[in-house]
């Protein structure tokens, strides 16, 4: 008589889709509560340090405005407007605000909120910078941060977020995440990832 064949190692069944959705988002939970930490942490560090510039953000002329008035109170700091307005109009708005134009900086590199910090990250920390005020609109800081905290904390630059009141509620999250991964992109490979963001956008 045949005898029947016995598995002495039978294979694991197969972890279920709740199960692995789980452990997806209990490892993108972990990954947020680490890079929250990492953001507080240098929030903290951060506190003590004199900012040395400002760097505004551009997408709204309220914050050059907002930001010509800021450099009144600080005097002593130089001022970088990336991709604001046109020239014409940004040196009128600080000339009418009486601020001397050898403080101001217009550049125009950036195509979007990670190039806002990609273009200038490097000339900055050459110029020895290491602490800066942030401008940009209150619904747009939570982005900016995520974004500035990668980009600027990789050439070892804190900075101070200063928010310009809109009146707008607070952009979705999905562009939070979508620029955080731009900027390590930035840091892994020197790409942006501009023209897919675009494309995306499109």
């Amino acid at each position: 008589m045949r005898s029947r064949r016995t598995t002495l190692f039978a294979q694991p069944p197969r972890p279920n889709k709740i199960k692995r959705l789980k452990n997806r988002y209990r490892f993108f939970g972990i990954s947020l509560i680490l890079l929250l930490l990492g953001i507080g942490y240098r929030g903290i560090e951060g506190f003590w340090s004199q900012p040395q510039a400002v760097l505004v953000l551009g997408g709204a002329t309220e914050r050059e405005k907002f930001a010509a008035e800021f450099a009144k109170v600080h005097p002593n700091l130089d001022i970088w407007v990336s991709s604001g307005s046109n020239p014409e109009y940004a040196e009128w708005v600080f000339s009418e605000a009486g601020i001397d134009p050898d403080r101001i900086h217009l550049d125009y590199q950036a195509v979007d909120t990670v190039t806002n910090f990609t273009t200038l990250a490097d000339e900055l920390k050459s110029r020895g910078i290491t602490s800066i005020y942030l401008i940009t609109s209150d619904y747009h800081m939570r982005r900016a941060v995520v974004i500035g905290e990668i980009v600027l904390g990789s050439r070892g630059i804190d900075f101070k977020p200063i928010e310009v009141p809109s009146g707008q509620s607070s952009e979705p999250f999905d562009k939070v995440i979508r620029d955080a991964a731009r900027a390590i992109l930035w840091i892994t490979t020197g790409r942006t990832g501009a023209n897919f963001a675009h494309f995306q956008q499109q």
